[in-house]
């Protein structure tokens, strides 16, 4: 394998906060998508030729009338785990918006969109919607419980009562996440169980008909990493996928625990990919490694910009806000070559703070930002939800860092500066392994940028309060720009990985 080759086969396939992948070809064209949770816009969406080099590509949900968060919902609320499927011509997406109703199925006839307004279908009670089409056209919805119900897509209307299909392996904890396929002379049906945690793994059954009934594999569960010390973890949430060479792949959340004991991920549940073989008529997972061979030379897709000038009307889709995104106050627009961001809540921990990020997406990376605070207060954070951040930010004479810890506030150091434009930064160093068992999964860098390039760092704080192990939920690290007062002007943003 080649030098180039081999850079190109890494685990993640997308890294950073990008939970419950599901995918889908048409022809040669792999799309895939994701969980979004309380972020705004909603389900990126990905496109690949070789399963390996992703681009995003748009959001599904990225207009109102599409997704609606409360402002009383909580960082881990919002969609759950969609399913994304294309079947006559159409790409389908079927999800479910906790705070909004239940489930919802979108269609679009280009996955880039845009996609329709939603269909509700309020007889599927359940998250983890699964959708799958047998011979003779029936639709059937299956979802988190095991549970299946025939549904109608065009109206989202659904007949009968749904009927459980499995329970899943005996004892274990939270059938979900289904996916319903035909392959073969048979119908398998792939579950996640366990739970996201340690414990997540994939099982799976087979049987002559959607609707069963449904024989288990004895080999189930058929992908675990629980009780190993792989430095992949939580490996589950799958989807299957064949290639037009007939190869069978499955995508996969997982996530990269650094530090000592118990270990702590930082950028949520990540996109993994692995090989499948088939042996006795059951799927068989390869390993999931940092490392991958797959057996066609790869495309490799142009690099995504480490740096965002600000300079287009309308921002990239990898940019999250929470909950909504008001023109009005976050725009392009106002200050030509800059953003700007009008306050409306006071902090961070406000349901309706005004923000702008994107997703962490390397263990070690750094991030710079020239802020001119003008009248207002604001700056660059890394986010893990509304009681666990750090940030530095701008009053205009002072640069001061501030962090956030469950009931914890404090601000451990500040900084007078001249009045105007200032250069923040953060930078994210990750632990590379070894030393006391209670070592911190990363060490985070917050500080001030001359013009010169030098960094004088203000506070080191430890990594592992701002991880899903300490905070719980189920989202990954955003790091991003705020306003908490009057308005906040960015020139730009520059996030460098570092690994």
């Amino acid at each position: 394998m080649s030098a180039v080759h081999a850079a190109a086969m890494t685990n993640p396939v997308i890294p950073g906060f990008h939970p419950d992948p599901t995918i889908c070809r048409a022809g040669e064209d792999y799309y895939l998508a994701c969980s979004s949770f309380a972020y705004f816009p909603g389900v990126p969406i990905f496109h690949s030729r070789d399963l390996v080099n992703w681009t995003q590509i748009g959001n599904a949900l990225e207009r109102p009338s599409q997704l609606r968060l409360p402002l009383t919902g909580s960082f881990s609320g919002g969609v759950y785990a969609p399913t994304l499927r294309h079947h006559d011509g159409r790409f389908w997406l079927i999800t479910t918006n906790v705070d909004d109703g239940g489930t919802l199925l979108f269609t679009a006839k280009d996955p880039a969109g845009p996609w329709s307004d939603p269909i509700r279908v309020p007889g599927v009670t359940g998250i983890d919607p699964d959708l799958a089409w047998d011979d003779d056209g029936t639709c059937w919805c299956t979802y988190a419980g095991i549970r299946q119900v025939r549904l109608d897509p065009e109206t989202g209307h659904t007949f009968g009562e749904p009927r459980r299909l499995w329970s899943g392996t005996p004892g274990a904890l939270a059938p979900e996440g289904p996916r319903l396929y035909r392959i073969g002379g048979f119908w398998y049906l792939l579950i996640a169980e366990g739970g996201t945690e340690r414990g997540h793994s994939v099982s799976v059954a087979r049987g002559p008909s959607p609707r069963g009934p449904f024989e288990p594999c004895p080999a189930n569960p058929i992908l675990t990493h629980r009780g190993t010390d792989r430095p992949i973890q939580n490996t589950g949430h799958g989807d299957l996928v064949e290639g037009p060479d007939g190869s069978w792949w499955m995508v996969l959340l997982g996530v990269r625990p650094r530090g000592g004991t118990p270990g702590w991920h930082v950028l949520g549940r990540e996109t993994f990919l692995a090989p499948v073989r088939w042996e006795d008529g059951w799927p068989v997972i390869g390993e999931v490694t940092p490392a991958l061979d797959v057996p066609w030379p790869p495309h490799p897709v142009p690099a995504p910009p480490v740096r965002d000038d600000f300079d287009q009307e309308e921002l990239h889709p990898r940019w999250l806000s929470l909950r909504n995104r008001h023109p009005e106050e976050c725009t392009t627009a106002e200050r030509p070559g800059w953003l700007t961001l009008h306050a409306r809540g006071g902090s961070l921990e406000e349901p309706d703070v005004t923000f702008m990020g994107r997703r962490q997406q390397h263990l070690s990376c750094r991030t710079r930002t020239l802020v001119d605070p003008a009248d207002g207060i604001g700056g660059l954070c890394v986010l893990q939800d509304e009681r666990h951040h750090y940030e530095i930010e701008a009053t205009g004479t002072e640069v001061r860092v501030t962090a956030r810890v469950g009931s914890l506030h404090t601000t451990p150091a500040t900084r007078v500066v001249a009045p105007g434009p200032v250069i923040l930064r953060i930078d994210a160093l990750a632990n590379k392994g070894g030393g006391d068992a209670r070592a911190e999964p990363d060490i985070l860098e917050l500080g001030v940028e001359d013009e010169d390039g030098a960094f004088t760092v203000l506070a080191m704080l430890d990594g592992r309060y701002l991880s899903t192990e300490v905070a719980g939920g189920f989202t990954g690290r955003v790091i991003g720009m705020y306003a908490t007062a009057g308005t906040v002007r960015f020139d730009w943003l520059d996030y460098e990985p570092a690994d």
